[in-house]
């Protein structure tokens, strides 16, 4: 079959599906759901083993240290695979809600209720989670989904998909409701991002050239983010021992995901305090800091290994890697207009004793998600309650932040009346 055909007919087969998953009521859903994180866990070891097929083939073909990072797994994280679905299945079922209901004059009542998109086409690359968390995220939401995970995953991904169409059938539900792509041909994904007969939504996940070009090519709405600069401000009114360990977990807990944090800001008042003791820790990690030149002497003479002089290019960067560009600024107002111009509006963080600062930095920073005396690793739908996260969307529309069950539904208007007719 040709990669054209393929493709139409699992766009065919997941709008059939959709129609199937939007009228299940949320037991049958919940069934699903927890008959695949049983699956997953049953079935740890044979996933474990495709992994580990996958991590050599990655290792061999001189995969990047970050991909590798994403596309590992071990027995924590199938664990967290199969406590996600479980945190999916008890969270409240968002279809069907209805809010906002008001009589009107006339003694009808209008309102909105929440109603599934229908088919999302999802694509990433490395991250065999996601084939979990976005099939479980889906279908608690209503809707089919047609997966397209890296080449890199092939076969953790196939491991995967099989518990989830054996839940999917344990429940009495079209096993086609979740679609995972079985070929590496990148035609693939050019045919799934124009299918707009079939698709609704398509949601990248991957770097800053895949979702490029998804945002280039795509006749299918799109929810993205193209990468993650997150930001750390240490104000001049900042506990500066609790600003130590919170740049340390930010920058340090992981490389590799777009919620680390890639630059770190200064206030001139205690930038000659702050920075050595956050320089000395970052260097005990072996982390390269480009500094501008006013942290770079506070550093040098502080005797910190791993500096460097940053360029302009560094302010803008996402590395995925232990390196972290620094600057001292003058106070709040320049950070958040540095931040402002050089962040990529996903994550941003200041530290700071000062309530009102932290109320403007809140109000004034144009990111998804802006936090005050936290790490920008919170930045997760897992840790905000979401269950799991089907991507993190930078975009003002429709969804922002991390993407769980409600960025994954839409509303109608519903009007609720007893024979009223308009006169």
């Amino acid at each position: 079959m040709d990669i054209k055909t393929y493709m139409h007919t699992l766009g065919r087969q997941a709008r059939d599906a959709s129609r199937a998953v939007a009228r299940a009521d949320t037991n049958q859903k919940n069934r699903a759901l927890l008959a695949m994180a049983a699956a997953i866990e049953r079935d740890a070891a044979r996933l474990l083993a495709a992994n580990a097929q996958d991590m050599d083939a990655a290792r061999a073909s001189g995969l990047e240290p970050a991909m590798l990072d994403r596309l590992a797994l071990n027995e924590k994280t199938v664990a967290g695979m199969a406590e996600g679905l479980r945190q999916i299945a008890a969270l409240p079922d968002p279809v069907g809600e209805m809010d906002e209901l008001k009589y009107r004059p006339s003694g009808i009542q209008v309102g909105k209720m929440r109603v599934p998109l229908g088919v999302i086409g999802i694509i990433y690359e490395a991250r065999p989670n996601v084939t979990a968390d976005a099939a479980g995220l889906c279908l608690k939401s209503g809707n089919a989904a047609i997966l397209r995970g890296g080449s890199e995953a092939l076969r953790s991904n196939q491991a995967i998909a099989a518990c989830v169409r054996e839940g999917l059938a344990a429940a009495g539900l079209p096993e086609t409701a979740v679609q995972v792509i079985e070929t590496s041909d990148r035609a693939a994904v050019g045919e799934l991002i124009t299918m707009k007969d079939y698709v609704d939504v398509i949601i990248p996940r991957g770097g800053k050239g895949l979702i490029e070009r998804i945002s280039g090519e795509a006749r299918v709405p799109v929810i993205k983010h193209l990468h993650g600069n997150c930001h750390v401000y240490v104000d001049d009114r900042a506990d500066l021992a609790r600003a130590v360990k919170i740049v340390e977990n930010a920058k340090t807990q992981r490389y590799g995901t777009c919620n680390t944090t890639e630059s770190l800001l200064v206030a001139r008042i205690v930038a000659a305090t702050a920075l050595p003791g956050i320089g000395a820790m970052l260097a005990g990690h072996g982390v390269e800091m480009r500094c501008c030149p006013e942290a770079l002497a506070i550093l040098e003479g502080a005797h910190i290994a791993g500096l460097k002089q940053a360029s302009e290019t560094d302010w803008d960067e996402e590395y995925l890697a232990p390196i972290i560009a620094i600057k001292v600024v003058d106070g709040l107002d320049e950070a958040i207009q540095h931040i402002n111009a050089h962040g990529s509006h996903h994550t941003d963080a200041i530290l700071t004793e000062d309530y009102g600062r932290a109320r403007r930095f809140l109000r004034e920073v144009d990111s998804a998600s802006v936090m005050v005396n936290a790490s920008t690793r919170f930045a997760d739908g897992f840790e905000y309650g979401l269950g799991a996260e089907i991507g993190i969307s930078t975009d003002k529309i429709h969804a922002r932040g991390p993407v769980g069950l409600e960025g994954l539904t839409s509303q109608k208007w519903v009007v609720l009346g007893e024979g009223q007719v308009r006169g």
